[in-house]
């Protein structure tokens, strides 16, 4: 049995279009700094974008797609957003606000403590009751285990873009939950600081 952590940030969100997404910025992880962005459009059609075969490989076994693209992902980040760039897929900003209450709360947490798996056991009742769709433990695919241990959480405000084409429309709830895995973003588009751990069995 193996545990991995992959440090970083998610941001998840929705738009008018139907389209609903989730940006990984993984600053540290066994796989090195990567991006990769997991796109569920209208018709439920869900595809993974991600720039290397190791990082897809792992991805895959862990969550669930229809459609899988091995290519470049590009994220800029500022203090005010996040341009997201997948040559041919997808161009998105997201206009990134203030920090909000929950993230103030999270970050009161020791950073040792937040990042626990135990703790995310502790605090998984509670999400699942506070944000629709959350959950910060559970069985993914291949057997194996995940905690998410949120460490900030902040508003996303605005989005404009295309998926493979066909403006996004507006920023809009990620709703329906998107069906990657046990979890869900928060219903309302936000930008979570995050280690998650990966517990793989039997390697």
């Amino acid at each position: 049995m193996q545990r991995l952590r992959f440090t970083g940030a998610i941001a998840g969100v929705g738009s008018t279009s139907g389209v609903r997404f989730v940006v990984g910025r993984w600053v540290e992880s066994p796989l090195g700094s990567f991006s990769d962005v997991m796109v569920e459009d209208a018709s439920g059609h869900r595809t993974l974008l991600a720039p290397s075969d190791e990082v897809v490989d792992f991805v895959q076994q862990t969550y669930a797609f229809d459609e899988v693209c091995t290519t470049p992902v590009s994220v800029g980040v500022t203090r005010d957003g996040w341009d997201v760039h997948v040559e041919g897929h997808l161009a998105a900003y997201l206009q990134v606000g203030a920090r909000r209450p929950l993230g103030w709360l999270l970050r009161a947490v020791p950073r040792r403590i937040a990042s626990a798996p135990a703790w995310a056991t502790v605090v998984d009742p509670v999400a699942r009751v506070v944000m629709r769709g959350v959950r910060t433990r559970g069985t993914a695919l291949e057997g194996r285990r995940e905690w998410y241990g949120a460490t900030d959480l902040r508003s996303v405000t605005s989005l404009a873009g295309a998926w493979r084409g066909a403006p996004l429309g507006r920023l809009a709830p990620v709703d329906p939950p998107c069906r990657f895995g046990f979890s869900s973003t928060p219903t309302r588009p936000a930008v979570t600081s995050v280690v998650t751990t990966v517990e793989m069995l039997g390697d």
